[in-house]
């Protein structure tokens, strides 16, 4: 069999694994949210379909595809149905570059990401900006007053917060001398946390600005004005129903998880153990070697997806003007004084270690 066959199978493989990991771990994100913030609210959550609600994902996914598709008169039909497939095709696009093990190949071909590449940070920001054409244009082909006003909110809302996020992020770039997510995480994986970029890499104040722009940028609480209810009904997706609305309701939560991986990888060490070198590299033989790091993994981005819930079930919206103040007034300068703070420790140590 030709190395290009090879390595045309095991990525059409690695692409539909990872699609169905994904779109699961979607779906019980929405399940985890809803316990967790029944909990916060002393209630129980979903519970009547299957052992503890865990097939309540299947029954709301049975639920949106079997309900009645309706297409209002007057919206623009060309835009309005290409929206919501926009936000997610971006939302899962994203996912193609991260990578969320070490690394271990087969015929050649790296087992633990779908693309490895050079700029893959870039590529993560580019195509996470992209997606809000989906809710831009889901707003306006709505031909609804409360989709408009939560459209240009939501662009608002990401432009603004897409300038502290990404400036938050040049602190990691600088210590890593590099944009690939491996090599950013390969700097981190020395001594453990003490090595990792919110620690020994002292960007505590540029992931305290990721996080706040990452909820923003994902409209999520305390910063889901586009889709206010108290306000806009629901916002940019007021006129959507059935699988449509579906599709904008897998984004948001899709986005969710690429922010949480980010995070991981960035600032907590992705695969990296905490313990560093302390535990063996071949612990557990091979297979439990190769696999560890996975599960290192999972579990960051899942305490990271706790938070974000923990956060919506604590905290209440902010006014608009206050959001605004905020992302332009408070997180900005604080990004570049970061920068600036960052560049002034590298330049010392430099100056004491040439």
């Amino acid at each position: 069999m030709s190395t290009i066959l090879i390595f045309t199978l095991l990525s059409l493989i690695k692409i539909a694994v990872v699609l169905v990991i994904y779109l699961t771990a979607v779906a019980y994100t929405v399940l985890l949210e809803r316990k967790v913030v029944g909990r916060i609210q002393n209630r129980w959550g979903p519970s009547r379909v299957g052992p503890f609600g865990l097939l309540q994902p299947l029954a709301d996914g049975l639920k949106l595809f079997l309900k009645e598709d309706l297409l209002p008169t007057e919206v623009y039909r060309p835009l309005y149905i290409a929206a919501p497939v926009i936000a997610l095709a971006c939302a899962l696009t994203s996912i193609a570059v991260v990578p969320f093990g070490g690394m271990s190949s087969f015929h050649g071909v790296q087992l633990f990401d779908i693309a490895d590449v050079n700029i893959g940070l870039l590529v993560i920001l580019g195509v996470t900006s992209v997606g809000v054409y989906g809710i831009a244009l889901s707003g306006w082909a709505s031909n609804n007053k409360y989709s408009l006003l939560g459209s240009l909110r939501a662009s608002a809302q990401l432009i603004s917060y897409e300038l502290a996020l990404g400036l938050s992020l040049v602190g990691v770039v600088m210590r890593a001398g590099s944009l690939r997510l491996r090599d950013i995480v390969d700097v981190q994986s020395a001594h453990g946390l003490l090595s990792w970029n919110f620690f020994g890499g002292l960007q505590f104040v540029g992931f305290f600005i990721y996080l706040m722009a990452a909820y923003a940028e994902t409209n999520r609480t305390p910063f889901d004005l586009p889709e206010a209810e108290s306000e806009l009904a629901a916002g940019y997706h007021t006129e959507y129903s059935s699988m449509k609305f579906a599709m904008f309701f897998m984004a948001e939560y899709a986005n969710m998880i690429t922010v949480a991986c980010v995070a991981t990888l960035l600032f907590f060490g992705g695969w990296s153990s905490p313990f560093g070198h302390l535990l063996p590299d071949n612990l557990g033989g091979p297979v439990i070697a190769a696999l560890l790091p996975i599960g290192w993994f999972v579990f960051k981005v899942f305490l990271f997806l706790f938070l974000y819930i923990w956060v919506r079930g604590t905290l209440p919206r902010f006014r608009y003007d206050q959001l605004m103040s905020f992302g332009w007034k408070f997180l900005m300068p604080l990004a570049v004084l970061n920068i600036v703070a960052t560049s002034l420790w590298f330049a010392w140590r430099t100056t004491l270690h040439p």
